[in-house]
């Protein structure tokens, strides 16, 4: 605590590193997962192979990861997006696919009835009902890349895991505290404000 509080503003300029860290990586890989999300709920056979592969993915450790990626792409932020990307499919995949599932077949006989295309099916009645699941799965995803993104410093892609592993290296309790506790908060700030989000969709 009192390395938090004598030093503000490295906190503050590790915080924001993480943060565009974990946001990027985000939004790519819910680019990719939209798509992949679909495909699994619409083809069972290509999304137990999907869902196959991202679970392999998943399980591989994290450090393990790194060092492969490291070896292929070098050290640096881009690596750790690269990761973080990877990682965050399964969880994403698996809560988009749940969520079109879970879209009441009234629902889309409804649409079918009004003449919508596939396209405009999924677009103005599937994704919208399915909100609540896929922000369930951004929430999950959110939480788990703010944790890699700590680890992710080991490679050099800055954040709050900075000043976990500068305390490491320099046997400095104060500092590995002070950077576990900033990265802590960071996540349940996260969760709580997708909480809200999550809550305001199903309203919705």
């Amino acid at each position: 605590m009192s390395f938090l509080l004598a030093h503000p503003g490295l906190i503050a300029t590790r915080a924001g590193e993480h943060a565009i860290l974990v946001l990027s990586s985000l939004a790519i890989a819910l680019a990719i997962a939209l798509p992949l999300g679909v495909l699994v709920a619409r083809k069972p056979r290509a999304g137990t192979l999907v869902l196959g592969v991202l679970n392999a993915i998943y399980t591989v450790p994290s450090l393990a990861l790194l060092a492969i990626l490291v070896a292929l792409f070098g050290l640096g932020a881009p690596t750790a997006v690269v990761a973080l990307v990877a990682y965050a499919q399964m969880i994403l995949v698996r809560n988009i696919a749940e969520g079109l599932r879970g879209v009441s077949p009234a629902a889309l006989d409804a649409a079918d009835g009004l003449g919508f295309t596939r396209r405009e099916r999924l677009l103005r009645v599937e994704l919208p009902l399915a909100l609540p699941a896929i922000f369930g799965g951004i929430r999950i995803a959110t939480v788990a890349l703010i944790g890699l993104a700590t680890v992710a410093a080991w490679i050099d892609a800055g954040g709050l895991g900075s000043i976990v592993f500068e305390g490491l290296h320099q046997d400095d309790a104060p500092k590995i505290v002070a950077g576990s506790m900033a990265a802590m908060a960071l996540a349940f700030a996260a969760d709580a404000l997708l909480r809200l989000a999550e809550r305001a969709s199903v309203r919705a």
